[in-house]
């Protein structure tokens, strides 16, 4: 990678860190709204007193949290994979610092291994926390190495046994995620998390960016730094 592409890259980055960082703040300043109406005595895995159409506000905000994310890395990239790239380290960055935010601002979570509602849609999901964490360092990496690839004038491009690998795993943590969704609505205690299905769902998402992406190093031979 030459120095003005380096230089261009390195600005890109630094500016969707601040933006991920910020809407991170944002995220997490609105959440704190809302357990300060509705959890006065303590967060719990319920949605005591939010009507339907608090939740579907609630519902519609975090579509729109995604709009946003999808609309900054369409902006930075020109490219599928490097807009792709772009996505993936945005979200991750956002969605670790969402839960730095949190803790900074109102000592929570105590641990990793706190429950917390992760997302609405479709369904209600709900873990510990250190798994959408682990996922999101996944995110930050090899969107930086998809995108920094980019940068260097080499596409990535995904094999087939890539495809295979990261569907198998979606699937097998979205399940982790919403297998008990109905708990939400119940206020029943969620079942216990199954941490052997999400952790061989993450070591597959492992698994199939190393196929590809040092296949396409060794290839071209290229420098991306």
């Amino acid at each position: 990678m030459n120095r003005s592409n380096r230089r261009n890259y390195n600005g890109k980055i630094l500016a969707l860190t601040l933006f991920a960082v910020a809407m991170a703040y944002l995220e997490a300043a609105v959440v704190v709204y809302l357990r300060e109406l509705y959890y006065p005595g303590g967060f719990t895995l319920t949605m005591p007193g939010m009507t339907e159409a608090m939740l579907t506000v609630e519902m519609l905000r975090e579509a729109a949290t995604l709009v946003l994310l999808i609309a900054v890395a369409f902006v930075a990239g020109r490219l599928s994979w490097e807009r792709f790239g772009y996505l993936i380290f945005v979200w991750g960055v956002w969605d670790i610092f969402y839960y730095v935010w949190l803790k900074i601002a109102i000592d929570w979570p105590a641990t990793l291994f706190d429950w917390d509602v992760l997302f609405l849609l479709p369904l209600p999901w709900l873990g510990p926390i250190i798994a959408p964490i682990l996922v999101a360092i996944l995110m930050v990496i090899f969107g930086f190495l998809i995108t920094r690839l980019q940068a260097a004038g080499v596409r990535f491009r995904a094999t087939g046994v890539t495809w295979a690998l990261a569907i198998i795993a979606t699937g097998m943590i979205l399940y982790t995620f919403m297998r008990d969704y109905g708990a939400l609505a119940t206020g029943l205690a969620p079942k216990d998390f199954l941490y052997s299905v999400f952790l061989i769902g993450w070591l597959f998402y492992i698994a199939a960016f190393i196929l590809s992406y040092y296949k396409i190093r060794r290839q071209r031979g290229v420098s991306i730094w």
